[in-house]
């Protein structure tokens, strides 16, 4: 299969593409173990496009215990050569606040113990890949002009850090991020973008902002809940679908 325009892989809250049609199911074994769940492959605005829930369909996967590694391998695999990461974030500074969609052009890596290399095997190549600018400008860009066609509010660029998860992070934690240039927090943005830049894949991230990070909002000693995640999420999707329309169509 060569003819896929896109893939998507979806974070916390989006576990299916609605608007896909003639659904096939691939569930492809890559030297790295198998995807978090299958590779939906249909029809979305005329164009082929492949979707994979990160956590899988039924959000059994932790950040920590997802194969980032196999997931990008499978999209890969099945013809992708451009990845769009929708990822679940938490907002930092203030223009990133809840139902913000942000199209990050940085980030900063706080995970730990994960595989983040296709070099981890004995005997495989070991590849330096420069990652200067984690996510592909040329994709980004076609992102940003797609929400500017679709009329959607997109706040172009900003800082990612990825945390190791799964718990949510203390209010010191988000501090020192912000004093480090975070913008944004997720659990999963790494080692996804530095697997997808080993494998050659355009990969760029649509950062979906459910909360205000811890001590971050106007009320410091709000707690985050799941209820209020999800619902921030789903009424955020439904701009996404419009940007991704016009995304396909250029």
């Amino acid at each position: 299969m060569t003819d896929i325009a896109l893939a998507v892989i979806g974070g916390t809250g989006v576990y299916a593409l609605g608007e896909l049609t003639g659904v096939e199911s691939h569930q492809p074994v890559t030297p790295y173990g198998v995807p978090s769940g299958p590779v939906r492959v249909g029809t979305y605005a005329g164009k082929r496009v492949a979707f994979l829930a990160r956590h899988g369909e039924g959000h059994a996967l932790p950040p920590h215990r997802i194969n980032y590694r196999a997931n990008l391998a499978a999209l890969k695999a099945l013809g992708a050569s451009r990845v769009l990461a929708l990822n679940t974030v938490g907002g930092i500074t203030e223009r990133f606040g809840p139902r913000v969609l942000a199209c990050p052009d940085q980030l900063i890596d706080y995970t730990w113990g994960r595989i983040s290399t296709l070099c981890e095997e004995p005997g495989s190549d070991v590849v330096h890949v420069d990652f200067g600018e984690p996510y592909a400008p040329g994709l980004r860009q076609r992102i940003i002009k797609a929400a500017q066609r679709a009329g959607v509010a997109l706040e172009a660029g900003g800082c990612y850090g990825a945390t190791q998860g799964p718990r949510l992070e203390t209010r010191a934690e988000i501090a020192r991020m912000r004093r480090d240039g975070c913008d944004l927090v997720g659990m999963t943005g790494m080692p996804e973008a530095g697997l997808a830049r080993e494998l050659g894949l355009d990969y760029a991230c649509l950062a979906i902002v459910a909360n205000w990070a811890a001590g971050a909002g106007p009320a410091v000693d709000d707690v985050i809940t799941l209820d209020e995640v999800l619902a921030n999420v789903a009424t955020a999707t439904c701009d996404v679908a419009r940007l991704l329309q016009a995304l396909l169509a250029d």
